[in-house]
């Protein structure tokens, strides 16, 4: 399995969060099982699907990508709180990978949280941006890794090093 990123899809975009939404939804799509049946392959979702980013073409599992440059510590920022909650709350609740790359852009972990730890418990409502803000008024999220018990976080890749082989 190839841990490394595929650094020359990302070229055609100028944001860094952007570059790794790119190459992370990639390496998923190229290189991750459905962890629910076992299909070789999960499928990248539509850009801006809501709490959505990658569906399996055999059993229709959804899941949820969020990746991060060294280790999540205690949260993970997301997007629009009352979208994340009604997401979660809905029948197709989506599974979630929690993916962490080092500084050479390798995977060093990737973890799957299923469907029924991903409930509304374990996120935290942020305060709305302010007035002059603008987009004054929004409300996001985070997830609370606290809120999710060990059996809820099912190591896939466990922090590995990336190592570089030259042949001579």
């Amino acid at each position: 399995m190839n841990l490394s990123f595929d650094v020359s899809i990302a070229d055609a975009y100028k944001s860094n969060s952007q570059k790794i939404r790119v190459m992370s939804e990639s390496w998923i799509a190229n290189n991750m099982y459905c962890p629910c049946c076992g299909n070789p392959q999960i499928n990248k979702l539509e850009n801006n699907s809501p709490v959505a980013d990658m569906k399996c073409g055999n059993c229709g599992e959804i899941f949820e990508l969020k990746a991060k440059k060294g280790l999540y510590k205690k949260k993970i920022n997301d997007g629009a709180y009352v979208t994340m909650i009604g997401r979660i709350t809905s029948d197709t609740n989506p599974d979630l990978f929690i993916m962490n790359y080092n500084s050479e852009l390798c995977i060093t972990d990737l973890i799957l949280v299923p469907k029924f730890f991903f409930v509304p418990q374990i996120i935290e409502k942020r305060k709305p941006l302010g007035p002059t803000a603008r987009r004054a008024g929004w409300t996001g999220c985070n997830i609370l890794l606290s809120g999710i018990p060990i059996q809820g976080k099912i190591d896939i890749i466990k922090t590995v090093m990336c190592v570089l082989l030259v042949m001579l």
